[in-house]
This record gives structure tokens, C-alpha cells and sequence, in this order.
């Protein structure tokens, strides 16, 4: 599948603004089992670059989290490169910060400012003083000033995943990885957290790679999606889907691309059934 590419005639510093900030070519990723090495992902390629919101989607055991964990430098690819601003991601790093789906992710002895904190004087990133101030700006962003002296147990899961955002947030990554970070929420709590996230990044346009296996969420949250096929992952399409939002979500265009999407996804089932009901028509 062709990437998007920067625009010929450029000068030298609008290409290199144009160049992609993560670049993945041809990775194949797998892991071992006790009885068995699975393929999670064969030969996928996608450039993300800066400010884009680009959504990995996918069925589940197509190797989205896996794509996640290899560009968070959890995994290295038997086959293929992965690369971050020109170089090869070999190791986990501050430059890119994740957002996990469990709510337990937050030091539960620890308040939400000294939560958010935490990394960046671990790190060594910030002093105590920029990092406290750094840490109360993200706080704000999220509309957790009221809740800052409060600890993890005293928070909804919503709370807790906005506490997240705002520490990974917080260390100003180059992009943020978000593992389907809503997924256990309440249905009105998700779009609610898929709202305050777009705003975040209206407010401060970070760069995000996203996974969700959920299409509605892929459109609404992704200016590009990646779709992958079943286990184990393949490139199906690479989409556009800046135009779309809640708002937007009964329109015929927003629908037409979910069905589009969704046929990519289930093309085999869809043909299966159609078999099937024509055998049984015959017989």
C-alpha cells in the first residue's frame, strides 16, 4: 500500500516538515506461547506524521496492540524497520508515552498532581518546580483542577483515564500511544472522553496513534485510519476521516464509510454467508 507522500516542489525545510514522523515499513511482529510462535502482524507499512490522529483498527487478534507495544519499543520486529524522527526504535523512551485501556494504571498511594509528576522527575525530564507547573496545566486541560489533591480511589474511570492522558500529556511526547483507551467505559462516558480528547488536541495538536476495534470510534476519533485484516494483520486500506464527527455521525457519508469499512473487515464472513445462502437456495 502506497503511504501518503509530501507534495513535489517543496523546499527543503517544508519536506522536512513533511517527512514522517513515525515511519513503519514492512514489520512483521510475533511472540512466543509455550506451545507455539504467532504472527501478529505480516509485512504492514504506514507513515504517521505530525499532528496527524492515525488510528490503528482492526478486529481483535490482528496485531493492533502489538503494532503499539513494537513503536513503544516493547517488541522488536523479526522482520521490517520502525522508525521515530529518522531513527530506529530499539528501546522504551520518554519521546513516546502510552495510555492503557485499564484503569489501574495510576500509583494508587498518590494524589493526581503528584500522579502526574511521577514521570517526569522519575525521568529526570523536569525539576520539581516546572514539573509541578507543567503537571497543573495538563491537569486544567483535562478539567481535573478540582480533583488534583484526590486520590485514584476517589475518581470514576473516566477520571482515571483523563489523569493518564494528562500525565503522558505531560511529558510532551513526540506521539502519544493510546491501547483502546476507552473501550471499558460507559457508552456515554466514551463519547464523552472521545470529545474532551478531540478538544486536547485542538488545544495543543499532539500527534496520537490510537487503537480501537470499534469503526464508529475509528471515524470520530482518526483523521486516518489503518485497517487490518484478521489474524494475522495485514494492510487492508488506509482511509481518510478528518471531515467526521458525533455530530456528523447521521449523515450518509458517516455511515457509508462505517459500511465500507465494516465490509473490509468482514469480507470473508460476508462472503461465507452469501455462499452458504446460495447453496441452501439450490438445494
Amino acid at each position: 500500500m502506497t503511504a501518503i507522500q509530501p507534495v513535489d516542489g517543496l523546499s527543503k525545510s517544508d519536506a522536512v516538515a513533511h517527512s514522517p514522523l513515525l515511519s513503519v515499513k514492512d514489520v512483521t511482529l510475533q511472540y512466543k506461547t509455550r506451545e507455539h510462535i504467532v504472527t501478529a502482524t505480516y509485512r504492514v507499512s504506514f507513515d504517521v506524521f505530525q499532528a496527524d490522529r492515525f488510528v490503528l483498527l482492526g478486529p481483535s487478534g490482528c496485531g493492533k496492540s502489538s503494532l503499539l507495544k513494537g513503536v513503544a519499543g516493547f517488541m522488536a520486529p523479526v522482520e521490517g524497520t520502525m522508525k521515530l524522527n529518522g531513527r530506529t526504535i530499539d528501546r522504551p523512551s520518554p519521546d513516546r508515552m502510552m495510555v492503557f485501556q485499564e484503569f489501574d494504571q495510576l500509583l494508587p498511594w498518590k494524589t493526581v498532581l503528584q500522579n502526574v509528576m511521577f514521570p517526569m522527575l522519575t525521568s529526570g525530564r523536569c525539576k520539581r518546580k516546572e514539573a509541578r507547573e507543567r503537571a497543573l496545566r495538563f491537569i486544567d486541560k483535562v478539567n481535573l483542577t478540582k480533583f488534583r489533591d484526590a486520590y485514584p480511589h476517589m475518581l470514576s474511570g473516566g477520571m482515571k483515564q483523563r489523569v493518564a492522558i494528562a500525565r503522558a500529556m505531560a511529558m510532551e511526547p513526540d506521539i502519544l500511544l493510546m491501547d483502546e483507551p476507552f473501550a471499558a467505559l460507559d457508552a456515554l462516558t466514551r463519547r464523552k472522553m472521545q470529545e474532551e480528547l478531540l478538544q486536547l488536541w485542538e488545544d495543543t495538536r499532539f500527534t496520537m496513534l490510537f487503537v480501537t476495534h470499534s469503526i464508529e470510534e475509528a471515524i470520530i476519533v482518526g483523521s486516518r485510519i489503518l485497517v487490518l485484516s484478521p489474524h494475522p494483520g495485514r494492510v487492508k486500506a488506509e482511509l481518510n476521516a478528518h471531515q467526521f464527527s458525533h455530530a456528523e455521525q447521521g449523515r450518509p457519508e458517516f455511515g457509508a464509510l462505517t459500511q465500507r469499512i465494516h465490509n473490509m473487515l468482514f469480507a470473508e464472513r460476508i462472503e461465507e454467508e452469501a455462499l452458504s445462502k446460495a447453496g441452501a437456495a439450490h438445494g
